[in-house]
């Protein structure tokens, strides 16, 4: 008989969320002791809001979701981003990821959480939109360049939806153990680099530099001209610097960022009016 738990956060529940994930991604060695412990605990904006499903003592299924701040529609509230599911293989097919995703917004709702958004891949979008109501706003942005981003960073608040990082939450997300985040900035302006696919290219993000966010900052050991952006900008902001798309035919998979309003606040998002970047879910 299978039951249902809120996901745990301490030494012993993380271990068995690593087996859980050697067991489902064989090879897939970020899912260690020190990244759960890091995402599901440290995260400054709230602990890790999910279920898991049991088998008796077997953990059979696990979902996640992490507390953040957004601005949406110009209100700052309590966002939750759609993080890391996983079905023991003997437990796939029977509907388990639904389930525990479901009882994991209404946990979300009944806390102050406002909406739920998430990056998906072309294979996982279709289950989201149509088992779990969220709506595919748009693919994400991904190009090369040299430069800014945008023109002012102080812009990016245009849209309905961005992301509000305080520096705790920064100082949080730039010490990832399986890829720490560098940073640098000026008066205005806070410009973070992360190692990817390639060493000549790392990927980019900017915010605005306010009383809110001041970091200690953590300068890339070497800067290289080219930086891959990840991410959207809404359509009104003017953009900085030099990108070109990557062709789809070069992407390793398109990302889609999907959005479901929890508290009704914000039902839909238009296409072109969020601000996004690798800094706002777990691409680096």
């Amino acid at each position: 008989m299978i039951t249902y738990a809120p996901v745990q956060h301490d030494p012993a529940a993380i271990a068995k969320y690593v087996a859980l994930f050697a067991a489902c991604f064989p090879g897939a060695d970020k899912y260690n002791h020190a990244y759960l412990t890091w995402l599901y605990q440290d995260n400054p904006d709230g602990a890790v809001i999910g279920f898991d499903a049991w088998d008796g003592d077997v953990l059979a299924a696990h979902y996640v979701t992490i507390p953040a701040m957004a601005k949406i529609g110009g209100e700052v509230v309590r966002v939750a981003l759609s993080l890391n599911t996983a079905t023991h293989p003997n437990y796939q097919g029977k509907g388990l990821f639904t389930k525990l995703a479901e009882m994991t917004y209404d946990a979300a709702r009944d806390m102050g959480i406002d909406a739920v958004y998430g990056v998906a891949n072309a294979n996982s979008t279709p289950g989201f939109i149509r088992k779990l109501g969220f709506q595919l706003v748009e693919p994400l942005k991904a190009q090369i360049g040299i430069g800014g981003v945008l023109r002012s960073p102080s812009d990016k608040d245009a849209g309905q939806f961005e992301r509000v990082h305080s520096a705790a939450s920064l100082k949080w997300r730039c010490a990832n153990p399986e890829n720490p985040i560098y940073a640098r900035g000026n008066e205005k302006t806070l410009e973070f680099f992360a190692p990817s696919v390639k060493p000549w290219l790392p990927a980019y993000a900017e915010i605005p530099r306010v009383d809110g966010n001041q970091l200690e900052l953590n300068p890339p050991p070497m800067m290289q001209p080219l930086r891959l952006f990840m991410g959207l900008v809404p359509h009104n902001v003017p953009r900085g610097g030099a990108y070109f798309e990557i062709p789809n035919r070069l992407k390793p998979s398109p990302l889609n960022f999907i959005y479901r309003s929890l508290s009704g606040r914000v039902p839909k998002l238009e296409p072109g009016s969020v601000a996004f970047s690798f800094l706002d879910f777990d691409a680096y």
